[in-house]
């Protein structure tokens, strides 16, 4: 009898493997079902840090790299944006997406839940306030009994939590699953709120809209930022995505990203946002028009024409320095003799000449060179003038840098002002420094300048569609009592 059991048993078994090679039934890995399926979901939120569209088309630093690990594994990108941080979980935890790339920071309590990639940045979460009023914190103590919001399902919001239940647990908060930084910051700037808790990377790159609020202290330092991956699927899209992070290509991914979101983000001050924004509210629109009409001929954004204009003359049609350049555009009289323009304190004149000139330094370049280092190489030859520019050029090749991306020449223009440089180099001597210079602030002016300008037209659509905004509105508030 036993042994009937056994061959039994045994029987089945075979049956068992007989049906699995046939039918085929062992389940493909979740990368193997992206590489058939041909294309890869992530999850992520509409931010300046995360994902956006702009007229160039759709880019942010999350997005760019998520296309970058796309190539990477030879598939498609598709892009499921989530309203909230909650709702990148949730998203996520519901099979939606494969991994969220939604400038998720990683943290203990995240990390019950999901796997975390190898750490492409690191940031600090930094409260917040109004500058020039009495509410700056000195410390955590200060906090209680004031206006706090953060936004819910954030870091932030388990930090405030470690914090009230370790060290002060009289402290007390508000979250938002409807409020964004952005919102939270422009609550604060207009003093509706005491304080909020932004991440730095975010912070340094909207800081220069809300130059009435300040950093007043951090609440955590060197938090690392990663993707997420859901812990009940396998590892193996996880494990593709840590090699991705150990790729050689990658890691210059990276660096071209880091410079091109966070290189020119410190160049505005608290002084210089100030005046930025009084000058653009009194001036700019006198001189719209005509930056739109050159910037559309000469296929540049309007914006960029106007961040030029006010770094070269801050818009004053009537400027002239020192060595003879004279007008809104600041043009010498050799280059508007060869432009054709005649009076070059004529505003038309002048901003129809300098898109032209711009124009012709950017065309110089060959198709190697892509944007928007294009420009701002073109930027740095028209302040130092194009033979200086390829001087940096090749100075750059020759010490392993690459002469097509801005991040690499903007390390070789300042040796142009040092013998030991200069003096094997084609066009001798340069200011190479200042020319760095122009082009950063010209950079974070075109950033303010098209912030300033899609906060128009949405405030047009919200008042076309009798809807109120978020911020006014203060929905979706959550009160987070003391313990005490």
């Amino acid at each position: 009898m036993l042994t009937k059991s056994v061959k039994l048993i045994c029987s089945l078994a075979t049956v068992l493997v007989c049906l699995t090679s046939v039918t085929g039934s062992v389940r493909p890995s979740q990368l193997e079902q992206i590489r058939m399926q041909g294309a890869i979901t992530i999850v992520t939120r509409n931010s300046p840090t995360t994902y956006f569209e702009d007229r160039s088309g759709t880019t942010g630093y999350e997005y760019e790299l998520a296309k970058a690990y796309a190539d990477f594994l030879g598939v498609d990108l598709r892009i499921v944006v989530a309203n909230s941080t909650n709702e990148v979980f949730d998203i996520l935890e519901n099979g939606k997406a494969d991994l969220a790339a939604a400038g998720l920071t990683k943290t203990a309590e995240r990390e019950r839940d999901y796997r975390f990639s190898e750490p492409y940045q690191e940031v600090s979460e930094q409260l917040v306030y109004r500058r020039n009023s009495d509410k700056k914190p000195g410390t955590l103590a200060d906090l209680p009994g004031k206006n706090l919001v953060v936004t819910s399902g954030s870091s932030h919001s388990e930090t405030l939590r470690n914090t009230q239940a370790e060290q002060v647990p009289e402290l007390s908060w508000s979250e938002s699953a409807d409020l964004d930084t952005t919102d939270l910051l422009q609550m604060v700037s207009d003093g509706e709120i005491d304080y909020t808790v932004v991440d730095s990377n975010e912070y340094s790159m909207v800081k220069a809209y809300f130059p009435n609020v300040a950093v007043a202290f951090n609440l955590r330092d060197n938090m690392p930022m990663a993707w997420a991956f859901p812990h009940k699927r396998d590892a193996s899209l996880y494990q593709s995505a840590m090699d991705f992070f150990q790729n050689r290509q990658t890691r210059n991914t990276l660096a071209n990203l880091n410079e091109r979101y966070y290189g020119h983000v410190d160049e505005l001050d608290y002084t210089g946002a100030k005046h930025f924004s009084k000058v653009s509210n009194r001036k700019l629109n006198q001189y719209k028009k005509l930056f739109i009409t050159y910037g559309n001929k000469q296929g540049f954004d309007w914006r960029l024409l106007a961040a030029i204009g006010y770094q070269e003359s801050n818009w004053d049609p009537q400027a002239t320095s020192k060595t003879g350049v004279r007008g809104l555009m600041m043009l010498t009289q050799q280059t508007a003799e060869y432009l054709g323009v005649t009076d070059r304190l004529n505003p038309e004149q002048s901003i129809r000449g300098g898109a032209r000139y711009l124009a012709e330094i950017r065309d110089k370049f060959d198709s190697q060179v892509k944007e928007p280092d294009r420009s701002w190489l073109a930027l740095a030859a028209y302040n130092v003038g194009f033979g200086h520019l390829q001087d940096a050029r090749r100075l750059a090749y020759e010490m392993g840098g690459n002469p097509n991306l801005w991040r690499d020449v903007k390390e070789t223009l300042p040796l142009l002002s040092q013998r030991r440089y200069f003096r094997n180099s084609r066009h001798g001597y340069a200011q190479g420094q200042h020319a760095v210079d122009y082009v950063q602030n010209i950079r974070r002016y075109y950033d303010v300048l098209v912030w300033n300008d899609e906060q128009s037209v949405q405030q047009v659509a919200i008042r076309q569609n009798g809807g109120e905004d978020l911020v006014s509105s203060g929905s979706g508030i959550t009160v987070v009592p003391p313990l005490l």
